[in-house]
């Protein structure tokens, strides 16, 4: 199947040629014709799946002919949980717009940055892109209006349940107009999905592109076994011996990412830590950075995990496991994309053996464990 087999325009085909898009991702083809024909959608699908194209080309496209809205009223809302997807779907918006034969003004807002600047660039928006509590922030004081929305759009909806955004969202949906195209996006299908579900959507196209949870099979999978005090060297040989230039870490805690950041440039690895106590701009710079290359390792905490999308990552080590099993093999999951392998590193202290062994239970797979004391560091 083609991008022009979808029901496209012409001018969203050319900024598709521009993006070197070559041919639609799976849910690309069952989610583009159903919002073209402004059908409400349930997707579940993982990052990296395609999925935010799949709502940004239909919705431009539904943009044209619309009719102008009053200022600081917006046409499409886009709920995000975290700054990071905010920008990266922002992204998305800004260069699939480049062709269009008229005016779409894109604005991301999220917390971190000065609500004061925000609210003076609200004017003439017609898709705003917003975490729930900065979108808050700027309703309460009149900068912007919900009440002619045509189109809400929200992505990654269980992590904003996970986060503790479900009282923000029902106050946010309680002020949109009941007739809109309402499009949600999640990577799993929880009761709280459901529940949502039930409320938002009217006979939605639902849209299942969710991996088995065994799913990881491009994932070359290790874990070491080692003592809490050895984690700091364990990491600096696996860096060096591997000759990894580009992995992500990821720790439990916003202290411990700090920790294995201050370590590792202490013996001259360069790492940055991605975190939510990091300034808005120290975290997109880091990230920007990382994805092109500039920057050896990222450290990352669980919350910032979705707002980060790289196409060819070739390592993620876990530091420090995550609570579920879910969260693991979406940790790992940042690599082995896109058809490309990737290898994934967990550490294993004594007191972590048991939730390990309920991990691999869960993937139905046995992941190879190795003695860090045999490794020689």
């Amino acid at each position: 199947m083609s991008f022009s087999s979808l029901g496209l325009p012409q001018y969203l085909l050319d900024a598709i040629a521009q993006n070197n898009l070559t041919s639609p991702y799976p849910i690309q083809e069952q989610a583009i014709p159903a919002i073209l024909s402004k059908k409400d959608v349930l997707g579940i699908a993982k990052t990296g799946s395609g999925k935010t194209a799949s709502f940004v080309l239909p919705i431009l496209a539904n943009l044209e002919g619309q009719a102008k809205l009053k200022d600081r009223h917006i046409a499409v809302l886009v709920l995000v949980p975290t700054r990071e997807l905010a920008l990266q779907v922002y992204e998305v918006f800004e260069s699939l717009s480049k062709t269009l034969p008229f005016t779409c003004k894109t604005m991301a807002v999220y917390g971190g940055t000065s609500v004061n600047v925000q609210m003076k660039s609200m004017s003439n928006v017609s898709v705003l892109i917003a975490t729930p509590g900065r979108l808050l922030d700027l309703i309460s004081s009149n900068a912007v209006h919900l009440n002619q929305v045509k189109t809400f759009v929200m992505d990654e909806a269980d992590k904003m349940l996970n986060l503790g955004f479900k009282n923000e969202l029902d106050e946010i949906i309680a002020l949109l107009p009941t007739k809109k195209q309402n499009l949600l996006f999640s990577a799993t299908l929880s009761p709280n999905i459901e529940d949502i579900k039930r409320v938002m959507l009217n006979d939605p196209l639902i849209i299942n592109i969710a991996p088995e949870e065994n799913s990881v099979a491009l994932i070359h999978q290790t874990a070491y076994a080692v003592s809490p005090e050895k984690k700091g060297p364990l990491l600096r040989h696996l860096i060096e011996a591997k000759n990894m230039q580009q992995v992500l870490i990821f720790t439990s805690s916003v202290y411990q990412a700090d920790v294995v950041v201050k370590k590792l440039r202490s013996h001259k690895i360069d790492a940055k830590g991605i975190h939510g106590q990091k300034s808005q701009f120290a975290r997109t710079a880091a990230l920007s950075n990382f994805k092109e290359g500039k920057l050896r390792v990222l450290v990352a905490t669980d919350i910032l995990a979705r707002g980060i999308d790289i196409q060819f990552l070739p390592f993620v080590i876990n530091y420090e496991l995550p609570r579920s099993p879910k969260d693991y093999i979406h940790r790992i999951g940042r690599t082995g994309r896109s058809e490309n392998p990737g290898e994934a590193i967990s550490f294993v202290t004594p007191d972590d053996e048991h939730h390990f062994s309920i991990i691999q239970k869960k993937m139905k797979m046995v992941v190879e464990l190795i003695d860090a004391a045999g490794v020689g560091f």
